[in-house]
């Protein structure tokens, strides 16, 4: 008897919940049995009015939203697979991501409707559907295909079908497309209700960007316990102070950097985050200090930090309230393995190793993806052995605590966000000045890392480093594009392999350092 479904959740809590506050939205308010309704007939309309299939794929580009939401949902009910857009993405990146991903109907707000609209033709889009009001390009509203559909429950999906198609950045330069199942879905989100332990009461605001699998536990868990949700667009401190204290926010999710610049706005008071009693963190390095700010400021928050990727559906760990306020080396670590989770460290043969000895971060359990879109090689080389491996270098200590120590595929994180070298490298070779070039992540204060280029140039020739940045531009999206470069004319440090020795270029900017946590 199938149970992996969200059907199974989100039905019982919505009707025990009918006439409890699900959305809130600005002006917009809706219970649970509005948002029902209109998730219902918004899945009727995706299959009835646009003729998606359960597993035809559509895309969202859009601001956090109520709308965003519902899409969500009428995706968990099994009528189509959500392919959500990263924001920041440049033109010639979106119309990639649509093409490989044959997506043929996109939803998008007025924000973003004229980059979509650039590359329509070239990604294939036949329908784009507007979220909101705006004099912009659009053939259908959302707010029509509600009103035409019908408010029928969806059939239940099967556990294995595809929901969420969640593009990440690629090694090879293009970002890969991580397809996730009904089951893992489910299972990362019985994984996280068990540490988090999601109630009715609990109130989230939804800060982070909706397309990001950090975003999950509150789309997916919030409305699985009848609970309510309200958003910001898009993240700014003010408006964040505004409406935890408007909405009496209990529960949110945050990037360290969003952390930092909410307690450095001007008009930050801890007592405006009196009603906030759980904050949870991650997706990139939390400075030390800002830590030791937040404890000492608001000794009352439960602090949670969450560890794990996209390809996870999300979480793998987590460091839990007591384990914060017990301070000590823990604060360094990213937690434990949740139930379900089995972490291993190997070698780069795929032998276990012992305690306290660093290797790569591989884990087992049933919340990973079904494979990478189109790229079974990829795939085939994220299983290998059996485990998924991370590409992140750590150690487990004697309590089972990970550490994270490095990055074995040099991604860099920087304010949430997820840079591959390899990427932006690809942007910056093609330079004619440019002999060699190798990519970084440098301390930075506000957002973990920065991206950080060193350039060795042509014989007898000259590059600046805004000419290399201006370079890249047009390639990358804005936050994958350098924010420093060092020209050099003596060559990158060399293995015996031939391989560039980036830990050689990092060590003079992290020895006095913390690298933290992904």
């Amino acid at each position: 008897m199938k149970e992996l479904v969200y059907h199974r959740q989100l039905l019982p809590a919505a009707e025990r919940s009918a006439e409890r506050t699900a959305t809130i939205d600005g002006t917009f308010r809706a219970t649970y049995a509005e948002h029902m309704d209109r998730v219902f007939r918004l899945a009727h309309a995706l299959s009835h009015q646009l003729g998606v299939g359960r597993t035809d794929r559509f895309a969202v580009m859009a601001l956090n939203s109520h709308w965003y939401l519902e899409l969500y949902h009428a995706a968990f009910l099994g009528v189509g697979v959500v392919n959500p857009l990263n924001l920041r993405l440049a033109p010639a990146e979106l119309a990639y991501i649509l093409r490989d991903s044959g997506t043929t109907v996109c939803f998008v707000d007025p924000t973003f409707a004229t980059v979509i609209d650039a590359v329509r033709a070239e990604a294939g889009i036949e329908t784009v559907v507007l979220i909101g009001d705006g004099d912009v390009p659009h053939d259908i509203t959302i707010e029509a295909l509600i009103a035409a559909g019908e408010p029928v429950v969806p059939a239940e999906p099967e556990e294995d079908d595809p929901v969420v198609l969640m593009y990440t950045g690629g090694t090879t330069g293009l970002p890969k497309g991580v397809l996730l199942d009904q089951r893992a879905e489910m299972l990362n989100l019985y994984h996280v209700a068990q540490m988090w332990e999601f109630d009715e009461s609990f109130v989230f605001l939804h800060q982070t960007p909706m397309f990001h699998a950090a975003s999950m536990g509150g789309i997916l868990g919030i409305p699985s316990v009848g609970a309510t949700s309200t958003f910001v667009p898009v993240f700014d401190p003010g408006a964040v102070l505004e409406a935890i204290e408007r909405d009496q926010v209990t529960m949110t999710v945050m990037v360290p950097t969003m952390i930092g610049m909410l307690m450095a706005h001007p008009e930050f008071r801890p007592e405006r985050l009196a009603s906030l009693d759980i904050l949870t963190y991650g997706a990139s390095p939390m400075p030390a200090a800002l830590l030791e700010r937040i404890l000492e400021t608001m000794p009352d928050l439960d602090l949670y930090q969450g560890y794990g990727m996209t390809e996870s559906s999300a979480v793998l760990t987590a460091l839990g309230p007591d384990d914060h306020r017990a301070g000590g080396s823990r604060l360094h670590s990213a937690g434990r393995a949740l139930y379900g989770v089995v972490l291993s460290i190997q070698d780069a043969d795929g032998n276990a190793l012992p305690t306290g000895q660093t290797g790569e971060v591989c884990a087992r359990g049933g919340n990973f993806m079904r494979e990478y879109w189109n790229n079974p090689e990829a795939t085939e080389e994220a299983f290998h052995g059996g485990w998924y491996h991370s590409g992140d270098a750590g150690y487990l200590d004697e309590h089972a605590y990970l550490f994270l120590v490095d990055r074995v595929k040099d991604m860099i994180v920087t304010g949430g966000e997820n840079v591959y070298s390899v990427e932006v490298e690809n942007a910056i070779a093609a330079h004619p000045a440019v002999a060699q070039v190798a990519v970084i992540g440098i301390p930075h204060d506000v957002w973990g890392e920065a991206v950080h280029a060193v350039v060795v140039t042509r014989d007898g020739m000259e590059v600046t480093e805004s000419e290399i940045i201006e370079h890249a531009r047009p390639k990358i999206a804005g936050y994958k594009l350098p924010k420093s470069v060092e020209v050099r004319a003596e060559p990158l440090p060399l293995s015996g392999a031939m391989k560039v020795l980036k830990r050689e270029l990092r060590k003079q900017y992290w020895e006095d350092a913390e690298r933290g946590v992904n």
